[in-house]
């Protein structure tokens, strides 16, 4: 009786397929980089449609029209979902991406294709079941993929530095470690150290100019997203808490997206990588090191800047000595890291600039 009843509707205004404004279809994608296979299902599970399309826009775009509406699509999280995902946005009621860890359905199974990945896929989207993931706006995507180019940038300048160190260390040669990567001084050095061997001039030469080279890039990068009319206010606000920095700032703004996503601080916290997992069952409990499931970049920046803070806030001072009192000096970091995660949300939250609480009141700031 349904099969006739959704024969009997009038022809899709898109596609012209047959299909109840009522009945929600809900569309499967696993996602590789030349191919996509999906799968659609209704609200019963019964299969409408499945095969496999090229991973191109123009694909897509032919595809789309001939799905019936209205639609929900899922897919899971790859290095490719962002541009499928800003692509079918506009042609679905939603568009879902499910977090590839917490899809036990397909990492377990014992039979296991792309076929029966899209169709497990449609079965969670349908079940209420999709472990979804939070997608940023397209235009904080933008931008965090420039924060995160800089980052390797970074990397390569420190890998340039070691290459340096390294090739002065082979030779024998006499320097000062803590100047050699001031201009001045490694001139002064290329040009006055007869122990430098015409063997390693040039590659020393390479590495120099591949740092300044990156240091200007660096800079641009940096400069950029400051000034940048979306983040301008919300730079400036993050740059009043304690130890926070312009990188840091830019990192917690980009890699956090939307604070509103967070219900407590605790979550915060969680997704900052900055508290260990817990394993319960019955009456034991275990509480394991800090957790692998984080967000890397900003618990990277947070913990740099949890070094610093103490000097700069009386409240963060403390807490720093209180952790310190047990005997371990990475707990302490991670305290006051977290206390930061605390004052962060706040500012964000209130829009308003942090103040100390020596400033507000005898109250506590967060």
């Amino acid at each position: 009786m349904l099969q006739k009843a959704e024969l009997s509707c009038e022809a899709d205004s898109e596609n012209n397929l047959g299909g109840s404004s009522e009945t929600m279809y809900y569309i499967g994608l696993d996602v590789h980089k030349r191919t996509i296979s999906y799968c659609v299902k209704d609200a019963a599970g019964r299969v409408h449609m499945e095969g496999k399309i090229g991973s191109t826009r123009r694909e897509l775009d032919s595809w789309i029209k001939t799905l019936p509406q209205p639609r929900t699509i899922a897919m899971e999280a790859t290095i490719f979902t962002g541009w499928i995902y800003d692509h079918l946005l506009p042609h679905a009621e939603k568009v879902k991406v499910a977090h590839p860890l917490m899809l036990r359905a397909i990492a377990a199974a014992k039979r296991k294709n792309d076929k029966i990945d899209a169709s497990k896929i449609a079965d969670c989207l349908r079940c209420d079941f999709l472990p979804e993931c939070h997608m940023a706006s397209t235009e904080i995507r933008d931008r965090r993929r420039t924060l995160r180019y800089r980052g390797l940038l970074v990397k390569q300048m420190v890998q340039m530095k070691n290459r340096i160190s390294g090739l002065l260390l082979e030779k024998g040669v006499t320097h000062t470690k803590r100047r050699l990567h001031k201009v001045g001084y490694f001139a002064e050095l290329m040009a006055g150290n007869e122990e430098i061997d015409q063997s390693i001039r040039p590659l020393l030469k390479l590495s120099r100019e591949h740092i300044v080279r990156a240091q200007k890039l660096d800079y641009a990068l940096v400069s950029s997203l400051e000034r940048d009319p979306l983040l301008v206010e919300r730079l400036k606000r993050l740059r009043t808490v304690p130890g926070v920095g312009p990188i840091t700032a830019l990192t917690w703004a980009l890699e956090i997206g939307d604070v509103s996503r967070f219900r407590s601080i605790k979550q915060a916290i969680s997704y900052c990588g900055l508290c260990g997992a817990e394993k319960s069952s019955a009456d034991k409990m275990l509480r394991t090191p800090i957790s692998k499931q984080r967000n890397k970049h900003i618990q990277h920046v947070l913990v740099e800047a949890a070094k610093l803070a103490p000097r700069q806030c009386h409240e963060l001072a403390l807490i720093y000595e209180k952790e310190m009192q047990r005997g371990n000096r990475n707990r302490a970091t991670l305290a006051v890291a977290r206390k930061i995660v605390a004052y962060l949300l706040a500012v964000e939250r209130r829009q308003q600039d942090f103040v100390p609480t020596e400033e507000f009141g005898g109250t506590a700031a967060a």
